[in-house]
Formats: structure tokens, C-alpha cells, sequence
């Protein structure tokens, strides 16, 4: 739908104005008339009563803007008139919202503002909405077994368009910004009078359920505000809007599932031979971690659930954590159909001995591990006696001239909606939309059984947000801690919380800039300061951390931290694998590949509805030889346009520093130039897979670093919605941008996949010391001068002073003056 039709479905002319938006329009007409408690918003929100009137109360007016108010009546009603016949279409706009309107008291100019929603747009789904939609969606139910059948897979907020999240940030929710939202029907003909809005449309959720019985995969858009009519169950404040049977795809793996799973197997009793076989009598030592099987060939087609389980074995002892990764079991063979939680295919084919229990394999405390741990270590404090220098209002958040929100999906765990910056005289600058992790992929390198198949689609077939960790104050987190909870939905339908699950604090970051005049030794140095928000996940042996980072400078930094146990095999005696590095005796961890998938929704300078955006790529070149190269010393920057998506599959290049730029096409800095930023790629790599690699098939996206497509609503997941099994090749981007969509002045989405080669140390195990990886947003002729000039002079403690005071430190703010040699020569 036009953002235009779509944003004046949820607004309306001034009450002495016809609404024309729907069926009801001449009732609505009489209400608004009738009604004798017609009330609005004052500054906090809260509602006051009003005259019983169907005028607002526009106190000392001059007659001309009343001749005015009753020349738009006229105007209305010859309009409501003229539609009465006719079926009312979705409007655009035929007025102007006011950039100068108070929108902080009761109206805006005397026009009503109703401020009810206590919700903004993009707040993640309450536990409360949650169950709703659970129960409205198993109130729908055609039958009892259908209703028994359903698994409910993710439950998430339904976005709504970009101009609806403009509307509540202009008129709804604090810090109120008008100017975010304008109507462009000002130039209409006939356009009458100033338009105001009542009330923002219902949240909405939506719902990813598999059903066992049939094994079918739907989606459902459920209305979390009308009352719904009396259902089975009572009444739920809910409706049913769709409901869409998906066919040929299986949704992603669920915990419940894989409890189950690991169960079943344990009971198979095949396999508890095959255990026995290896020696192994107690089976509560152990361990099957199910994985989806992807897609090899027909027998792993969607039309079954199925999932491929790993094997290890812990030792027994007396260490509460026993690392039973560290004794994977090798030659067994097991095929779990998930729908009927049954072993459908099961062969010992092979008989690899445990490998012995290694002294090295724990990672607990030392009492427990029989180790020593160091003493050596003083307490680190992080003191922040005044508090943060954040503020906090339900998921908004503002910080040294940011601002954002923070939102939450099971898939993709933590989002950052509408990035902006207070650029002073400026106003508020948007740079992103929407920020996330869409998709990770882990294919390993070893060409045996079963290596080759462990190609997990973290994101796809799990999901980030689904398997996040409560975090700890004081390990995960340091200093004055902002936390978030999380809500989901478990696979009967139920409502987990997990509490503290996104953590946001400040950190020092050393040196922001620096400069000491070497003539008159006067210095100036100001320290950096971050603001991080983050979350951490484990899917099986590996754990996850996803950090966005806000820079004083302007900068933001997406970092993933990798860190977890190795997954392991085993070896025979004397059996060495290239395709691997040696642990310890009998044990080898694979070389694999870690993929990330950011998803950047740009808005550089843009309002939302604005598509004034276009991607530039930039590449170092050397000046070839000749008259302008004189000394053969030359090199420039050359700048490359991307016209269309065809055109921007791009990958990196550190030989040319290549970099990609977002530019506003409208908005110009001091010196004339376009204003923007760029993404400036870190370390990187690409698949190490030839072309028919199998697991390429779902993950073709992997083939290039940098996609760039036109927004569209629909294309979130890079791989499609449902990669799990999926059959079809070249899902999702490969097969979006093949409609060449042109990529000039319009809204741009940048799909940015970065990786790191593993090649495992024995530094690795028994845990994995956090390995970094990301990129940065950085500011290009965004600013007229560095933003970070204004950062005040810092203070710190000083080491000797026994009191440990804070004291200016030498050289912040106040010049000195140093004695040298240098100094006296001069």
C-alpha cells in the first residue's frame, strides 16, 4: 500500500471537518457531534474533559481563521456529497501537518491530538499480546485436532509501514517531533485545511505454527485491540486478519523439539547398543544434540521434519560442568523424524574408540576442575556516582545526541529501530531505519561423514532471540547497567520471559583525539566514550555475542563476539585429517567458516517516506604514470555510482580499501558536497566451498559481501523466510535482485556478510577465547566538522593520591607550558 493511503487511514481533518475515511462516516460524524465527553491529551498524555461540543475550544481566534474553519466545512461536506455513492477508497493526504504545532498541550494550532496508545509501534510484543495471539489463533481453529496440532513456532510484532512509526514519533511519543511527519498533499487542488491525528492503527502480531498433525506451516496476522466476537475459549481482545498455509517449507527447530529429540534417541534401544558397544553402559552421560539435515537431495525434501543428531559422551567426575564435547562418538548413524518423535533411520557403521578423557577438557573453577586459578588480579570498578549519561523511556533511548530504540525478535534476537542524530541547529538527523542480524551461517570443511553436513542456518533454523542467555552484572556486563527483558512464546504456546536479556552501558574507549602543540607545549586530549547495547546467545557448542556500538564521533560499530567450545571428532589410532587440527589424542576440531548477515535499512537525511538515498563505491587507484604523476607517488579515490541491484553484488577488496557510501541526493554539507555514510568493512572473507557445494544451494547469498536491494517489506531474510529444508535454489536475495530494481534516489537496504575462517588452535580448547569481528558506520561529509570537537575535558584518578579523588588530568582544558631544550631553543 502508498505510504500516503496507508498514513491517512489513521488520520483525520479537524472536528469541524467531515471525516471521510470509512463506511461510517456520517455516524462517526454524529458522535463526534453528540458526545458529551469529547476529550484530549494534555503534554503527559493523560486525558481531560472538554466541553460537550463537536468543536474544539480554539479560544481567542480572529474572525477570519473562523470564516476560514466554516469555508473547509463547506468544502467537506461537498466532497462527503459527491462520495456517498461510492465505496471509500484509501485516501492520500489533502492537508498539511504543521512542523510549528505545539504538539506537547492538549491540540496542536486547537486541533485534537488523543494520545492513548501506550505501546509505541515498535515496542516488541508484550507477554500480555503474546497470549492473545495465541489464543486467538487457537480459537480460530476449524476443529479440536487441528487446535491440538498447533506449535507455535514465533510469535512476533508485525511492523508497521515507516510513515506509521513517523506519526508516533511526531504526535504520540515524547520527545514529540512534528517535523518527522508531513502530509504532501499541500498541493492538491482543493486541499482543505490542516489535518491532525486521532489515533495510531491496532499493533498487530504475527504468527509463525507448525502443525504436527497435518504438517503444515501458516502464517497468521492477528488485530491485538478490537474485541473479537465470543469465541470457544471466551472472549479475546484479538482478530484474525490472515491466515496463509506456506507450502513445501518447515519452520525452524524448537528447544521443546530438541529435548524430545535427545530423549527418543537415548530410548532407542539400537542405539543403546551401539553405545554399549563402545562402552558406555549409563546413558545419562550422554549427550545428542540434534542439527537439521539442510537439503542434500530429495530424501531431505520438506514434506518431512527431520533432524540429524550428534553424539559425545561426557566422563564421569565430579566437575559440575562436564565438557562432554570434548568425547564426540563417531560411525553412528541416526535419522529423527521430528513430527512423529520417532528414529526412522538408524546404522552403527562404523566403530571409532571414545577418545580418552582429556585433563584439559574442563573449564570451571579451579577447585572443581583441579586446577589453579591466578591471584594475581585486583578488583576493576566501574563507578559512575552521578549515574549514566543515558536516558531511558520504555524502549526509547537517548545518548550524547543519539537516539534509538530497542527492539527484540526470536529470530534475530536484537534490533535498533529509527537511528538518529541531534545535529544541533539541524534538527534530528536520520541515518538508519532499521538495524539487525538477519542470518548466520557455519559450513565445515571436512568432506567426511558427518562433518560435511554441519552447515547450521544459526538464525533460520534456530533462531538468535530464541536461544538468548538472562546476563550477569559484573561478567557480561560492567558499570551502570540498563537491562531488557524478552518475551516469547514457547512451542505449546505458553509465554517465557527471559529476564535481563539485552544489556546497554557506557564504556571508556580510550582516546577520542589528541594534539600537543609542539611550540608552546600546550596540549588538549578528550577520551572516548561508547554506548553498548548487546546481547548473547548459545546454539549447541558455540556461543554468540552481538554488539552495537554508538561513538561520540558519530560512528556506529556492529561487533560479533565468537567464543564457545569447539565442535570435535574423533579419531582412530594413527589417523591424522588435513582437514583439521589435532586437540588432544584421539580428538581433532574441523576448519570451518563463521557468515554473518547484517540487514542495514538506510535512511541517511531521509524522513521517513523520503527515497533520496543512492550507494556509491569507493576504490583506492594508483595515478598511472605520466604528466599528472610526475614522481609515480599519486593516488585518488575513485567514486563508482551502483545504479541498479544487478550492479551492486560487490565484494570486498583491501588492495583498493573499497568502501561503499550512503548518500542523501538532497541534503548538502558546507562545502557542497553530498551528504552521507559509509560502511567500512573489517576483516572478511568468502566461502571456501566450490560452486555445487550442496549447503550452497540455501546460502547463495554468501557469494558476495555486499548486496544492495530496494526496500520492500517483504524481503527481510536473506535466505528467505524458511530455509530450513528448503528445496528451491537461490532462495531469497540472489532471486529478489533479479528484477534489477533501480537504486538511485530511492529507499535503500544494504545487506552486509562478513566471516572469519577458523582454522581451531590448541589456544582454543577447552573454551574458545572471544574472537572479534564487524564493521563500522562512519559519518562522510555528514557533519560539517568532527561532531566529537565539543567532548569536555575528562577527569580521573589518580593512581597516588591515597584518598583517590578525582582531579583534572594535566592537560585537559587548561594549557601548560613545558621547559625544554627544545622549548629554550626556540
Amino acid at each position: 500500500m502508498d505510504s500516503r493511503a496507508e498514513a491517512a487511514k489513521i488520520c483525520c481533518h479537524s472536528t469541524a471537518v467531515a471525516r471521510n475515511c470509512c463506511d461510517v462516516q456520517q455516524q462517526q460524524q454524529q458522535q463526534r457531534c453528540s458526545s458529551s465527553n469529547t476529550r484530549s491529551s494534555d503534554a503527559a498524555g493523560s486525558l481531560q474533559s472538554q466541553p460537550a461540543s463537536c468543536e474544539v475550544e480554539l479560544g481567542d481566534e480572529h474572525e477570519e481563521e473562523e470564516e476560514q474553519e466554516q469555508q473547509q466545512t463547506r468544502d467537506a461536506e461537498h466532497i462527503r456529497n459527491n462520495n456517498n455513492n461510492k465505496k471509500p477508497a484509501a485516501l492520500t493526504f489533502v492537508g498539511s501537518l504543521d512542523p510549528a504545532a505545539t504538539v506537547g498541550s492538549s491540540s496542536v494550532k486547537g486541533f485534537l491530538v488523543l494520545r492513548s496508545q501506550s505501546a509505541h509501534p515498535l515496542d516488541p510484543l508484550t507477554p500480555t499480546e503474546i497470549a492473545v495471539a495465541i489464543a486467538t489463533v487457537r480459537a480460530a481453529g476449524d476443529t479440536p485436532e487441528v487446535r491440538d496440532g498447533m506449535r507455535f513456532v514465533e510469535v512476533v510484532l508485525n511492523e508497521p509501514g515507516k510513515n506509521v512509526v513517523a506519526l508516533a514519533d511526531a504526535y504520540f511519543f515524547p520527545p514529540y517531533q512534528p517535523m518527522l511527519f508531513r502530509s504532501k498533499a499541500g498541493n492538491v487542488p482543493g486541499a482543505f485545511g490542516p489535518m491532525y491525528p486521532l489515533q495510531l492503527p491496532p499493533r498487530q502480531a504475527r504468527l509463525v505454527v507448525y502443525n504436527k498433525k497435518t504438517n503444515e506451516t501458516s502464517v497468521w496476522l492477528v488485530e491485538l485491540s478490537e474485541v473479537h466476537a465470543t469465541a470457544r475459549s471466551g472472549h479475546h481482545r484479538g482478530k484474525v486478519l490472515s491466515s496463509v498455509v506456506v507450502p513445501d517449507v518447515q519452520p525452524p527447530m524448537d528447544a521443546v523439539e530438541y529435548a524430545e529429540c535427545e530423549a527418543t534417541v537415548k530410548e532407542h534401544g539400537p542405539f543403546v547398543e551401539a553405545m554399549k558397544r563402545r562402552g558406555i553402559d549409563d546413558m545419562d552421560l550422554v549427550m545428542v544434540d540434534p542439527w537439521c539435515v539442510g537439503y542434500y537431495g530429495e530424501e531431505d525434501a520438506p514434506s518431512r521434519r527431520l533432524a540429524r543428531p550428534l553424539v559425545f559422551c561426557r566422563t564421569p567426575g565430579a566437575c559440575p560442568l562436564e565438557n562432554g564435547y570434548a568425547r564426540p562418538v563417531e560411525g553412528i548413524h541416526v535419522l529423527v523424524d521430528m513430527r512423529q518423535m520417532k528414529v526412522i533411520e538408524f546404522e552403527d557403521r562404523y566403530l571409532v574408540p571414545l577418545p580418552p578423557p582429556d585433563p584439559l577438557r574442563n573449564y570451571t573453577a579451579a577447585a572443581s576442575r583441579g586446577g589453579v586459578d591466578r591471584t594475581d588480579i585486583k578488583p576493576l570498578l566501574i563507578s559512575q556516582p552521578e549515574g549514566p549519561s543515558f536516558r531511558v523511556n520504555g524502549y526509547a533511548v537517548e545518548w550524547q545526541k543519539w537516539n534509538f530504540r530497542v527492539g527484540f525478535t526470536p529470530r534475530e534476537g536484537l534490533v535498533i529501530h529509527t537511528v538518529a542524530y541531534d545535529d544541533g541547529s539541524r534538527g534530528r538527523r536520520s541515518i538508519a531505519h532499521r538495524l539487525s542480524f538477519v542470518e548466520m551461517v557455519v559450513p565445515y570443511g571436512d568432506p567426511k561423514d558427518p562433518h560435511y553436513r554441519k552447515n547450521a542456518f544459526d538464525a533460520g533454523e534456530d533462531g538468535l532471540g530464541k536461544n538468548c542467555h538472562s546476563l550477569k552484572r559484573g561478567c557480561d556486563c560492567l558499570g551502570y547497567i540498563k537491562y531488557f527483558d524478552a518475551h516469547f512464546t514457547n512451542f505449546h504456546g505458553g509465554v517465557e520471559t527471559v529476564e535481563n536479556c539485552v544489556c546497554m552501558h557506557e564504556e571508556d574507549h580510550g582516546i577520542m583525539w589528541k594534539h600537543q602543540d609542539w611550540r608552546t607545549g600546550s596540549e588538549e586530549v578528550r577520551r572516548s566514550r561508547r554506548l553498548t547495547v548487546s546481547f548473547f546467545c548459545t546454539v549447541a557448542n558455540y556461543e554468540y555475542g552481538f554488539y552495537w556500538h554508538f561513538y561520540q564521533d558519530g560512528r556506529i560499530e556492529a561487533e560479533v563476539k565468537l567464543t564457545g567450545i569447539l565442535s570435535l571428532g574423533a579419531l582412530k589410532t594413527d589417523e591424522h585429517r588435513r582437514h583439521g587440527t589435532l586437540i588432544a589424542p584421539g580428538l581433532y576440531a574441523p576448519v570451518h567458516q563463521h557468515f554473518f548477515v547484517a540487514r542495514l535499512d538506510m535512511a541517511v537525511d531521509c524522513k521517513p517516506g523520503e527515497g533520496w538515498n543512492q550507494v556509491v563505491e569507493v576504490n583506492v587507484k594508483v595515478e598511472e604514470p605520466g604528466p599528472d604523476n610526475p614522481h609515480n607517488n599519486a593516488f585518488y579515490a575513485e567514486e563508482t555510482l551502483l545504479r541498479s541491484e544487478l550492479e551492486a553484488q560487490r565484494d570486498c577488496n583491501s588492495l583498493t580499501a573499497r568502501h561503499w557510501l550512503v548518500r542523501n541526493t538532497r541534503t548538502f554539507n558546507r562545502t557542497g558536497q553530498l551528504t552521507g555514510y559509509k560502511l567500512m568493512p573489517g576483516s572478511n572473507c568468502l566461502p571456501l566451498a566450490g560452486p555445487d557445494a550442496k549447503f550452497l544451494r540455501r546460502a547463495a547469498f554468501l557469494n558476495h559481501n555486499l548486496w544492495v536491494t530496494q526496500y520492500n517489506r517483504d524481503e527481510c531474510f536473506p535466505g528467505g523466510e524458511f530455509p530450513n529444508q528448503n528445496p528451491r535454489v537461490g532462495e531469497g536475495l540472489p532471486t529478489w535482485v533479479q528484477q534489477d530494481r533501480k537504486l538511485e534516489e530511492t529507499d535503500i537496504v544494504l545487506w552486509y556478510v562478513f566471516g572469519v575462517t577458523h582454522v581451531p588452535r590448541l589456544e582454543d580448547w577447552p573454551v574458545m577465547p572471544v574472537e572479534h569481528i564487524g564493521f563500522h558506520l562512519k559519518p562522510h561529509g555528514f557533519f560539517n566538522c568532527s561532531p566529537a570537537i565539543d567532548i569536555p575535558p575528562s577527569k580521573a584518578v589518580v593512581a597516588d593520591d591515597p584518598d583517590h579523588k578525582e582531579v583534572a588530568v594535566k592537560g585537559a582544558g587548561q594549557p601548560e607550558t613545558l621547559t625544554s631544550t627544545l622549548m629554550s631553543k626556540l
